[in-house]
């Protein structure tokens, strides 16, 4: 698939470019106290893998490409940063605040986001198997730009993916991938989903009011209990392709056409 590709030929690019440095914890926490708003924490590329960094408040600090795989940042503060190019798989970042945070050409499969604060984030990452259980996506904007494609189609990547109780209200998603997610309980009031890959994904109990599901990939979707009230399915020529239309609710205010 294109966008595990390129984001996977990003990763390794940016591990071969990484200046070692193996710093602990205490260096780091000694780099981010003489830290100011003028005066960055240089993180930059250096390799931080495997590293317990929670709690920690990275705002003043530039973590551009570095190597954050495994590691835990937990709880910290991330929020306004350019994560673009750095390598987080199976990194711990539940609890942390990544408002506003840009994460671009990343790899994050397996990842840990439960709880986490992304709220206004802006995400085109591969983010499969990843945790974001009960996290605080409003306002996000991970949908594609279509007007910036230097490399073909860039979109975020969510298969498999556990979103299950978490807020995605107002939140862009157009054209991802979501096949296989789990969205149970989920709330997604006027979330753009437009052209997404929703194949065998769960909705059951979501709050789907005024959702934009025009030209999705809903087959073996399940909308077993959840509310459809103003929610938008354009191009479906098939109802019976949809789970549990039966048990949802306001589904005479869905809009079919």
């Amino acid at each position: 698939m294109k966008i595990q590709y390129v984001i996977g030929i990003l990763a390794v690019l940016c591990n071969f470019s990484i200046h070692a440095a193996d710093l602990d914890r205490a260096s780091v926490e000694s780099l981010l106290a003489k830290a100011t708003g003028k005066q960055l924490a240089d993180l930059r590329r250096k390799d931080l893998t495997d590293l317990d960094l929670s709690g920690l408040d990275f705002t003043h600090a530039d973590l551009w490409g570095s190597d954050l795989r495994r590691s835990n940042l937990s709880k910290s503060n991330l929020s306004g940063l350019n994560l673009d190019l750095t390598v987080m798989t199976k990194i711990n970042l539940s609890d942390a605040n990544l408002s506003n945070t840009s994460i671009f050409g990343v790899s994050m499969i397996g990842a840990n986001l439960s709880k986490a604060n992304l709220t206004h984030s802006r995400f085109i990452a591969n983010l499969d198997r990843a945790n974001l259980s009960h996290a605080d996506l409003r306002n996000a904007d991970w949908g594609v730009d279509m007007k910036n494609q230097p490399m073909g189609l860039m979109r975020v990547s969510l298969n498999n993916v556990d979103l299950s109780g978490a807020n995605l209200s107002n939140a862009n998603l157009n054209r991802a991938l979501l096949r296989h997610a789990n969205l149970t309980g989920s709330i997604l009031r006027n979330t753009i989903l437009f052209g997404s890959d929703l194949s065998g994904a769960d909705f059951s109990n979501a709050d789907l009011s005024g959702a934009d599901l025009s030209g999705c990939n809903l087959t073996d979707t399940n909308f077993t209990g959840s509310n459809l009230a103003g929610t938008r399915f354009s191009d479906i020529k098939d109802k019976s392709q949809l789970k549990g239309l039966e048990s949802s609710k306001n589904l005479d205010s869905a809009i079919f056409d």
